[in-house]
């Protein structure tokens, strides 16, 4: 039983310190601004001098230490509704009071305003009677701006020359939760969201915004501003249901929902809901083929590396050396590039890196190796599209490892779509490649194992798959050519059909002609066992047989 209500003892006692600590996270509240003096001292606020009198030297003893003891300012909230409250300005001040003081002088100034003063007097009578003690003075009735900064200043009346506090005080900012759900200036109204990704839409809500005015959304990619990306949507103060659907291209980190009041000046609040995609970044890589220059801009300010590498057949791209960059919001280039499959941009960020190969999935690569294989000795030829130098060794391999021991090595000048051989007949046998463009500042170094001599192969790639293109100046012209030929042949023996044919008709006629010797005027052979070529076209001998027939007929 002892042990129950102790149980409970504890969880009341930590209830109210709860409470306390989560009161505690508000502002005094008043319920009109005021002066106030000790008890015994009678004072009474009124305006300070327009103009106001010469200091005096003060009495004997008397400094600016042994009169202000303490001057403490703070900030209270004046409400006049839920949503309608303001700040005000608490100066308490603590002097030591002399006969010769007969009231405080308190002054506000804040950047662009004039100074505004009051005058805290004490009567004659409550201070002779106070004399030589300590007393209170406190006034609230400043009113001042979140985030706004105030000068103050305290002095004696009579102003006694060299007694004077003065010190700064800046009022709180709009990120307390108190000033954004009571005080105008910072009310931005609470955003929710739901993402639906299929159909890339933001459906938003809005809570606890200012009341009787609308209210105004966007979408924005954030910076040292929030650039909109399209045009606002207005939440009407009339409709009940505080909500609307935006429309978004890409989840981009930096793509925010910004939400304010439509009012002059109002604050306003972001949300952003994709903040954490930070792979959305590491896109649009660009590649100038004419200049060799590789660029990436981020869509995003981020504070991230950037380094050229070469990727393996294991997964792992090799940092390239002299080949990183740091980058924020500018553009990032690499100059002199040769744009090979294996050549990467790597892309880190704080703890977390991403690769992207920008020519993984294109079809242009500037150049290739391609191996003829004979009789037991390969052949190899450099082919290019573009004029260019390589450094081209044989290496060896070791068991288990993946460094290639280069043996030889050659340097070899390309012509732009001109082969060139390498002349290394008979090397080749189980040896590897090390190819290396020279003419560029960032290139990836290629290593490929040839074949074993006792293999039959064809003409092949080494370096890529696309050596297609070099085939086609040899099968190309032969099929133009095969083409032509048989386009000829036709037209030839159409043409002699209708020479044979129009012949064949004259010597008809000659048979029903009067002769007097047949054998001379109209003599066709008859005994014609091969065919006739006529202009190098061969002419079937079965149009011979029926004009010798047709011939045989009419002799007799």
């Amino acid at each position: 039983m002892i042990l129950w209500v102790a149980l409970l003892m504890s969880l009341c006692c930590l209830g109210l310190l709860n409470g306390a600590a989560a009161g505690s996270t508000g502002l005094g509240r008043i319920e009109q601004c005021d002066t106030r003096c000790s008890q015994g001292l009678q004072c009474k606020t009124k305006p300070d001098y327009l103009f106001p009198p010469p200091c005096q030297n003060p009495a004997e003893g008397l400094s600016t230490s042994s009169v202000f003891q303490n001057v403490n300012l703070s900030t209270v909230m004046r409400c006049e509704g839920r949503q309608k409250c303001s700040l005000h300005l608490r100066i308490k001040a603590k002097l030591h009071l002399n006969e010769s003081i007969h009231g405080v002088s308190i002054c506000t100034v804040t950047t662009g305003m004039m100074s505004t003063c009051r005058i805290l007097s004490f009567t004659r009578a409550s201070r002779q009677r106070m004399s030589g003690l300590q007393v209170e003075v406190e006034n609230d009735c400043t009113v001042v701006s979140p985030s706004q900064q105030v000068k103050v200043t305290v002095k004696t009346v009579p102003s006694y020359c060299g007694i004077t506090w003065t010190g700064t005080y800046e009022a709180p900012k709009c990120i307390s939760g108190d000033l954004q759900r009571h005080v105008p200036e910072c009310i931005t109204g609470r955003l929710s969201y739901d993402i639906n990704p299929q159909r890339k839409e933001l459906s938003v809500s809005v809570a606890d915004m200012l009341e009787d005015h609308n209210y105004h959304l966007r979408l924005c990619h954030k910076d040292f501003i929030c650039i909109g990306t399209g045009a606002n949507t207005v939440i009407k103060k009339e409709e009940l249901v505080k909500s609307t659907t935006l429309q978004y291209s890409r989840p981009l980190p930096c793509l925010c929902i910004e939400g304010w009041s439509a009012v002059t000046d109002a604050p306003r609040v972001q949300v952003c809901p994709f903040k954490d995609r930070l792979e959305e970044l590491w896109f649009g890589i660009t590649f100038d083929p004419l200049e060799g220059t590789l660029s990436w801009e981020p869509a995003c300010r981020v504070t991230a590396a950037v380094v050229l590498c070469q990727e393996g057949e294991d997964g792992v791209c090799v940092d390239l050396p002299h080949a990183s960059q740091n980058v924020s919001r500018e553009k990032i280039t690499f100059t002199k590039v040769d744009p090979h499959p294996q050549l990467c941009m790597k892309f880190t960020a704080g703890a977390q890196s991403w690769t992207r190969c920008p020519f993984a999935e294109t079809r242009f690569q500037a150049w290739e190796v391609v191996v003829t294989r004979g009789q037991g000795h390969q052949d190899v030829k450099m082919l290019s599209q573009i004029t260019a130098t390589f450094s081209v060794g044989l290496c060896e391999k070791s068991k288990g490892s993946a460094v290639c021991q280069t043996t030889e090595t050659h340097t070899i000048h390309v012509e732009k779509n001109k082969a060139v051989g390498l002349n290394m007949a008979g090397k080749l046998c189980d040896s590897c490649l090390q190819v290396k463009r020279l003419d560029v500042e960032f290139a990836a170094t290629v290593v490929h194992c040839l074949q074993q001599c006792n293999q039959s192969s064809q003409l092949r790639p080494v370096i890529s798959s696309q050596s297609s293109w070099s085939l086609t100046w040899v099968v190309v012209p032969a099929g133009v050519c095969l083409s032509g030929i048989i386009i000829v042949t036709v037209v030839l023996h159409v043409l002699l059909t209708v020479h044979q044919r129009r012949k064949q008709k004259r010597n008809g006629g000659c048979a029903f002609e009067k002769q007097t010797d047949p054998a001379f005027d109209c003599v066709v052979p008859v005994l014609q066992t091969k065919p006739v070529l006529h202009g190098g076209v061969l002419v079937p001998d079965s149009l011979q047989y029926v004009n010798a027939e047709r011939a045989n007929l009419i002799s007799d």
